[in-house]
């Protein structure tokens, strides 16, 4: 049994996350336009028309913006929970019945090989969750748009063989930077976005002896830095005990370019 995936869109601008196994293909969020999820497919060398489904993480716009273009023109199942529905069935326009299906929070659905666990996140959206991939002994998670990583949610995504994970600005840069204090407040709370440090030392809660892979994502386009966030991820992991190539390694996202498709 085999796991791939890849991170084709990740940031302030727009996110999509694909995942496959032998007998299923799932876009996680469709946050840019219909043209640029186009794009991304073919330069991973996938064909969007032969996705098992989309799943919804929550409403915003740069995780919808091409979810019902994409979703009517290749006729694809979009899985999302009742309040997310309620609250981006305005922005997505009309969806076929036949292509609306329900995934509520703290459920685990089974496509064919392949096990989609949902958790809930810290966030202001309606009601936002993100998802835990699992084939056999594989693991992989996906975590974002989250003001912290709670007890509960460590419990549920630590050990994992591979992490997409909230990484969204530093702390310095955002204070300092050209936001209204409002939206700086916003970032900062418990339902906003988590710094790089407090990332790290999420990271360094669940990380095991089978973690190898961390993708640092969901990047602040304006208050955050690859290089920047790599450095401070690593440093306070450093000061966790933990040293970058020994036990795992970190990995960029790109908003407008995808990752590598790699196995688990």
């Amino acid at each position: 049994m085999t796991m791939h995936f890849s991170v084709l869109a990740s940031g302030s601008t727009g996110n999509a996350f694909f995942v496959e196994t032998e007998d299923q293909s799932f876009l996680v969020d469709a946050g840019l336009s219909g043209k640029a999820m186009e794009g991304l497919f073919s330069e991973i060398g996938r064909d969007m028309s032969k996705l098992s489904g989309i799943l919804v993480t929550h409403e915003h716009s740069d995780h919808i913006k091409g979810l019902g273009v994409v979703a009517r023109k290749h006729n694809l199942p979009i899985y999302a929970n009742k309040k997310t529905w309620d609250a981006m069935e305005r922005s997505i326009g009309a969806i076929p019945l036949e292509q609306k299906f329900s995934f509520e929070m703290e459920q685990v659905k089974t496509f064919g090989s392949l096990d989609i666990q949902s958790f809930g996140v810290s966030h202001d959206a309606a009601e936002p969750m993100f998802y835990v991939f699992h084939q056999g002994e594989k693991k992989l998670v996906l975590i974002t748009d989250t003001g912290y990583v709670s007890d509960r949610v460590k419990g549920i995504i630590s050990n994992a063989d591979a992490y997409i994970f909230e990484s969204n600005h530093d702390v310095s840069m955002l204070r300092m930077g050209r936001y209204p204090w409002s939206i700086k407040r916003r970032i900062l709370s418990d339902v906003g976005h988590v710094s790089n440090e407090d990332a790290a030392l999420a990271m360094s809660d669940v990380a095991g002896d089978r973690t190898k892979r961390i993708y640092l994502a969901h990047l602040s386009l304006d208050n955050n830095m690859k290089d920047l966030a790599r450095m401070s991820v690593e440093q306070t992991l450093q000061t966790q005990g933990i040293v970058i190539g020994e036990q795992f390694s970190l990995y960029d996202t790109d908003p407008k370019k995808p990752t590598e498709l790699v196995q688990l």
